[in-house]
């Protein structure tokens, strides 16, 4: 009689780890910008490492960013800064099903790590595992990886920004939007599905047009949101 051998946490980190690496790699044309745009906003080394470090939301990061001045406007920073990071609560929501059993200490560490790409990593390991089984191990893995790449080279952007100037003439930023459609090409599931997307971004694109600061990213998630519910069947 065979068993099917139970990977180890140490293995599933690692396989984390891997999967993760192209990612990281990705990472660090975008980190540089948000390190040598921060330096350029009056921040210092110190504080642009503890802002990556304490908020892991690369979007939100570049908000606060391009909003700090001297003294900064610490509740207009958190108001954009909570706005734009509201995706994280459908995020969440999706990884619900997946969480609610472990112990609260790991609920609580898997959400602190959990940003766009280690979500996205995480949902399309457990889509093609065998009976669609959640790794937490293996998605701590990927939100390790991310989190200790994003930190460490937007430290090095903070570095070096003096020297090399305004990396964006590089074209460095474009990246960041490679980055997703990467993501959200690995986890196409057919049109249909995807029509929340297209709601989403259309609501989004109209609200960052006429409505100032990052009410589009609420907006666009509450409109992807309600079209959601609407379309998927229930028994």
């Amino acid at each position: 009689m065979s068993s099917t051998a139970v990977p180890s946490p140490a293995h599933e980190i690692k396989r984390g780890l891997i999967t993760a690496l192209p990612v990281v790699l990705s990472f660090i044309p975008f980190s540089l910008v948000l390190g040598a745009q921060a330096i350029q906003k009056g921040m210092s080394t110190g504080e642009i490492s503890l802002l990556t470090a304490v908020n892991f939301a690369g979007g939100s990061e570049f908000v606060a960013v391009n909003l700090w001045t001297s003294p900064p406007h610490l509740f207009l920073i958190a108001l954009m800064t909570l706005l734009v990071n509201s995706r994280h609560i459908l995020m969440g929501a999706a990884l619900t099903p997946y969480l609610k059993d472990l112990p609260k200490r790991k609920v609580i560490s898997a959400l602190f790590f959990m940003c766009d790409e280690s979500w996205a990593l995480a949902l399309t390991d457990t889509k093609n595992s065998p009976g669609q089984k959640f790794s937490y191990y293996f998605y701590l893995g990927t939100a390790l990886g991310l989190y200790l790449g994003w930190i460490g080279f937007t430290t090095i952007g903070a570095l070096i920004g003096p020297i090399i100037g305004d990396v964006t003439h590089y074209g460095f930023d474009m990246a960041f939007v490679a980055v997703f459609l990467v993501l959200l090409k690995g986890m196409w599931k057919g049109f249909k599905m995807a029509i929340p997307w297209l709601v989403s971004l259309l609501v989004a694109i109209i609200s960052y047009c006429f409505l100032p600061g990052a009410w589009y990213v609420l907006l666009g998630m509450l409109a992807g949101l309600t079209v959601a519910f609407i379309i998927t069947p229930y028994d």
